[in-house]
């Protein structure tokens, strides 16, 4: 961009005052993005103090914490929302609709993350684990957040309820188990081994007063499923980890009926269990649901 092009961007970004409305997440985050893309973060470049491009940038500052500023306020209020043990209408009519799988609105494939899952980490705020570098042991892998839009979906397609109890195996720093339980009241359970990704999501939980929240550090193999109704995976461990992880949740389902959700290279292990069926064509990119088959 030209300097002449930089200064209309800035003159309509200062003139679109809906975008300081709190409905408009989405497009302040475009913005925002714009915005580092051409002046980079808050630091002055060196230029003159009064020299144009300085100028620029400080009006370019400007403008980024007023829009920060309005999506502060946004998770201030949702998280006192919460605290208060009240489901903040906001947040479900901007998660209304991701959800769904009806052609246009099929959430988008990959593992991308999005506005959705700024529009998270601004409510829940977790705190960074203590270790610096967590490296995962044999047949276990490093930990990504599942972004929103599959969070969603995985809510949508197991029809998550209040009756459930959701069990996410392998669960870092807890972004399903805490916003299963936000948006639909269900049980939510996290298992990891790690303990600072556990010690942050209980943080996050306690601070949010999310009562039916809880994380547990241990191995998938070793811990109760026993009450659990609707499983994740978001390919957490292979190996013979993933094999005994699947037998035990064959003896569950002889018990009672369990849904199984996977995401990630995991979908096509778990669709060659012949006690298995996918609701869907089994893909790593999507949510896949399975249920037993007999």
């Amino acid at each position: 961009m030209t300097t002449r092009d930089l200064r209309h961007f800035l003159i309509e970004l200062e003139a679109d005052r809906s975008l300081l409305e709190p409905d408009q997440f989405r497009r302040r985050m475009d913005a925002l993005d714009d915005l580092e893309t051409l002046f980079g973060g808050l630091d002055l470049p060196a230029f003159g103090n009064n020299s144009f491009p300085a100028l620029t940038h400080r009006r370019a500052n400007v403008i980024r914490n007023q829009l920060e500023g309005v999506n502060s306020d946004i998770y201030r209020s949702i998280r006192f929302e919460l605290m208060r043990g009240a489901r903040p209408e906001i947040l479900f009519r901007w998660f209304q609709t991701s959800a769904s799988c009806d052609g246009a609105t099929c959430p988008t494939p990959g593992l991308a993350y999005d506005y959705q899952d700024e529009l998270l980490s601004g409510i829940l705020q977790l705190r960074e684990p203590e270790k610096s570098h967590i490296y995962p042991g044999p047949e276990m892998m490093f930990y990504q957040p599942t972004p929103v839009r599959h969070i969603l979906r995985l809510l949508s397609a197991s029809a998550l309820s209040e009756t459930d109890i959701l069990v996410d195996l392998g669960s870092g720093l807890g972004h399903v188990p805490l916003l299963a339980s936000i948006l639909t009241g269900a049980r939510s359970f996290g298992i990891e081994v790690e303990g600072s990704y556990v010690a942050s999501a209980r943080e996050c939980a306690q601070n949010l007063c999310l009562s039916r929240v809880q994380f547990v550090e241990q191995d998938a193999q070793a811990a109760d499923l026993s009450k659990g109704t609707v499983f994740y995976l978001y390919s957490p461990f292979t190996g013979s980890i993933l094999t005994n992880v699947l037998d035990k949740l064959r003896n569950e389902s002889a018990a009672r009926p369990i849904r199984i959700c996977t995401l990630g290279p995991c979908a096509s292990i778990v669709a060659k269990e012949p006690w298995l069926k996918a609701s869907t064509l089994p893909d790593g990119e999507k949510i896949t649901l399975f249920q037993r088959s007999f």
